[in-house]
């Protein structure tokens, strides 16, 4: 068994959760934020057998899209404890963050 923690941004997780669901397959949601952006986006836990991990990675490609948007990124400045500059950058987001991991033992209580 192998458990996913698929980190997925907010815009494109309930897509996802419905087309995993359809298949059966049971997800944990958790509210998370990114460290970067310091946007919301969610976090699930899903728990498959070995010889289902193809499908649902292929769920979780085809629901979680990359795009581009702009940001600004704040610069203190030196002189001052005052924020004074912006930088607009352009940035990709969206897409899935997946981290794979062995499970040694799964129990239901």
């Amino acid at each position: 068994m192998k458990l996913l923690i698929a980190i997925v941004q907010d815009a494109d997780v309930n897509f996802l959760i419905d087309a995993l669901t359809e298949e059966g397959y049971r997800i944990t949601k958790l509210a998370t934020t990114g460290g970067f952006l310091k946007k919301g986006n969610t976090t699930l836990l899903i728990g498959v057998e070995e010889n289902e991990l193809e499908e649902v990675l292929g769920i979780i490609e085809s629901n979680c899209k990359k795009r581009n948007t702009k940001t600004n990124i704040i610069n203190p400045s030196v002189e001052s404890s005052i924020l004074t500059n912006t930088v607009p950058i352009e940035i990709t987001v969206g897409g899935a963050t997946i981290f794979v991991i062995d499970v040694e033992q799964y129990i239901q209580l």
